[in-house]
């Protein structure tokens, strides 16, 4: 579509300011209206979920992408928008196409974007680039059958890197594409291992892996020739334990052009073969964009990340996890010398937090970042030489994510997505002088004025154990202080995770509340946002402290909040919420009733079945057959004779995180010891619950259980 030559004006900070033309604050005051109404979950489900901001470097625009979510997955839309930030203009959809767009990146000119998307005559997803300015419909940048993703501009703008799967061996596109075809004309289907990991979430791993492309541009910004593979017949790519980094959407090598574009710098695994007994590293290589062998900047057990140049090119940033006998560690902000690269310097080891994202100033002399910090997500800032980091603009309610900044604008810009427990994801613009943050976007504005969505509200208290601990209550819609109202207590999954002040599709608070619950969200030991230690303290300990600081939040809240009626009590949680929930059927009965989705029941079974195992056997000190106290100690299967508690429980059949065999195994010692329970088994479903229709039913039969045993006014 064509764009105005407005397009071509670079951002004007005194214009914004002085034109008030963005509608909406971003902790807005309340306004007279029509009375709200209790949340269905259509209206929870059909919120429409917002990306990431994609900030050009002239930061005169944004792109994200928008999710308009629908029961029948056929329906469902995503596509990319455009925003102006001096909001001169309505939002636009950029695309309109069957299926989604990701990975967006600008064109260091601002002109153009380039994205990963798989359309109508694509086998996988391919590289398409869209001129913004000169308008029309996007162009086909790749056409590999290993796909093409995780696209990188150089700063010239003439060429792109990016990432593309390969089989082993294959020396060319031509050679992938055969033993793609032989995969797919096999007369067995069999699947055969010779080594650790083979499962990752929901699905069966193979011999793939990534390499990294590289592609010169013409001056129109279409390809020019055919890509570069980078890592063909390299030692680093024939190494067993060659992979991109692990996390939790899949494995992604994170590409960095150096400042004089002649060569690449990307984070990779080389011992994922080892992930049975030991923990995997990621580390920092550069490779020269003409080939041959990578050389490897970082060296150790530690993991490195998310590389990235300072605009002056005299630094490079890049996230740092410090791994030792800790099952968790917190991410630091790090930086080298370039090129005259040295040993790493930690900028925000001053700050006891786990740095998320990042984002660097026009004049290279300041990092800002998020991080979790008690309930939110907020926003910090260091010097890129070092120094004290600065606690930036307390975001009060809610939580900021996924910071922006045009790294070429004449002023300094600070963009974000924002959301609370009552406002879904929007992206704002925070004023780097004093903090104030307006929203650019309003998604789901007129959706979210109809409903009744209450604040969620801080509560503390100190443990047993003379630990502080940090929860979250929340009150049901219609909420009346002179009532009593059952309590819902909802445990978190991860362990290291955390609750915040955010808004959930899965779990979502006001939906569970609805009926006439209050909530009791704890961020037990364990959690993030506290402090490293505090989220390392279960390590031995994985579930009975947890659960007895919930008890004790309860109990505080109880006598805290003289609505709730403390003779009325349900837990449940998902994931490790699950584990925890499991935990509490064996260890107390002071719950009505449980709620388990995702939950192990035996902790020697989901050592031997989940997708990532050593991990596990560091937090217990060892592997089961060593006999250590907390694999029967804690282990709930072993309190079976102790179960009563009615118990609902979901599962995933697709799930390798926790899988089935846990669900089955609590089912049937339930059903031996008679205890009343309901068993959801969602076919389609991993470790979470995606699909709308299925969601519908996980909620139903969650209201449906609390209200049996609760019976809400």
């Amino acid at each position: 579509m064509h764009i105005p030559d407005s397009l071509r004006y670079r951002y004007n900070m005194k214009q914004l300011i002085l034109a008030g033309l963005f509608a909406w604050l971003l902790l807005p005051s309340s306004v007279e209206a029509a009375p709200k109404r209790v949340p269905t979950h259509e209206d929870i489900w059909l919120m429409k979920r917002i990306s990431a901001p994609q900030v050009s470097p002239d930061g005169r625009w944004l792109v994200v992408s928008v999710v308009e979510p629908a029961y029948d997955d056929n329906a469902q839309l995503s596509d990319l928008w455009l925003i102006d930030t001096t909001a001169r203009h309505s939002s636009r959809r950029l695309t309109s196409t069957r299926r989604t767009e990701s990975g967006v990146v600008w064109s260091p000119d601002s002109r153009r974007i380039v994205f990963s998307a798989q359309r109508d005559s694509d086998d996988v997803p391919q590289l398409y680039s869209l001129d913004l300015e000169a308008g029309g419909e996007a162009q086909r940048l790749t056409n590999l059958s290993g796909g093409a993703r995780g696209a990188m501009f150089s700063h010239d703008g003439r060429q792109l890197a990016f990432v593309s799967i390969m089989y082993p061996g294959a020396r060319d596109d031509a050679a992938n594409r055969e033993r793609i075809e032989a995969q797919r004309a096999r007369k067995a289907n069999v699947r055969i291992y010779d080594g650790f990991p083979i499962r990752a979430w929901d699905h069966w791993l193979d011999e793939r892996r990534p390499r990294i492309f590289v592609q010169a541009l013409d001056e129109n910004g279409l390809a020019h020739g055919e890509p570069r593979d980078l890592l063909a017949g390299t030692k680093l790519l024939a190494g067993p334990g060659f992979a991109g980094r692990q996390t939790d959407t899949g494995e992604e090598i994170e590409l960095e052009f150096t400042p004089d574009d002649s060569s690449i710098v990307f984070a990779a695994t080389t011992n994922l073969n080892e992930a049975a007994y030991a923990f995997t590293d990621s580390q920092l290589f550069v490779t020269s964009v003409n080939g041959g062998e990578p050389r490897q900047l970082t060296k150790g057990l530690d993991s490195w990340s998310r590389p990235h140049f300072t605009p002056d090119g005299r630094t490079l940033i890049a996230l740092l996890e410090k791994q030792g006998e800790a099952v968790y560690n917190a991410t630091r902000l790090a930086t080298f010398s370039w090129p005259d690269i040295g040993a790493p310097r930690v900028i925000s080891a001053e700050l006891d937090r786990s740095v998320n994202t990042f984002a660097v100033t026009p004049d290279s002399r300041e990092i800002y970042f998020t991080a979790e910090d008690q309930g939110s997500e907020r926003l910090f800032s260091v010097r890129v030489t070092g120094g004290a980091v600065s606690s930036r603009f307390g975001v009060g309610r809610g939580s900021y994510s996924n910071l922006a900044i045009p790294e070429k604008s004449k002023k300094m810009a600070l963009y974000a997505n924002w959301e609370s427990a009552s406002s879904p994801g929007e992206v704002a613009l925070i004023n780097p002088q004093n903090g104030r943050a307006l929203v650019l976007t309003k998604f789901n504005a007129a959706r979210v004025a109809q409903l009744d969505l209450p604040e969620v509200e801080s509560f503390w208290f100190s443990s047993s154990r003379g630990k502080r601990i940090h929860s979250y209550v929340v009150r049901p819609p219609g909420f009346d202080p002179d009532k009593k109202y059952p309590l819902f207590v909802v445990i978190h999954g991860g362990p290291h995770s955390m609750w915040r002040d955010q808004f959930f599709v899965r779990w979502n608070y006001h939906l569970l509340a609805s009926p006439g619950y209050v909530l009791l969200l704890t961020n037990y030991s364990g959690s993030t946002g506290f402090g490293e230690q505090f989220a390392r303290s279960i390590q031995g300990d994985p579930l009975k402290g947890p659960a007895d600081e919930i008890n004790e939040a309860a109990d505080a809240a109880i006598r805290e909040f003289k609505f709730i009626d403390g003779s009325r009590q349900c837990a449940g949680g998902a994931s490790y919420g699950g584990h925890l929930s499991n935990w509490l059927q064996g260890s107390t009965t002071r719950y009505k009733c449980l709620v388990s989705h995702a939950g192990l029941v035996n902790l020697e079974a989901q050592w031997g079945t989940s997708d990532t195992i050593y991990s596990r056997e560091v937090n217990m000190g060892g592997p089961p057959w060593e006999g250590g106290a907390g694999w029967s100690d804690q282990n709930p299967i072993r309190y079976a004779a102790k179960f009563q508690t009615p118990v609902l429980l979901t599962i995933g059949e697709n799930d390798y995180r926790v899988p089935l065999n846990n669900t089955l195994e609590y089912w049937s010692a339930l059903q031996r010891m008679k205890v009343p329970g309901r068993l959801v088994v969602f076919p389609d479903a991993n470790h979470w619950i995606l699909k709308g229709e299925d969601s519908r039913v996980f909620y139903s039969e969650v209201a449906n259980w609390l209200n049996r045993w609760l019976k809400p006014d």
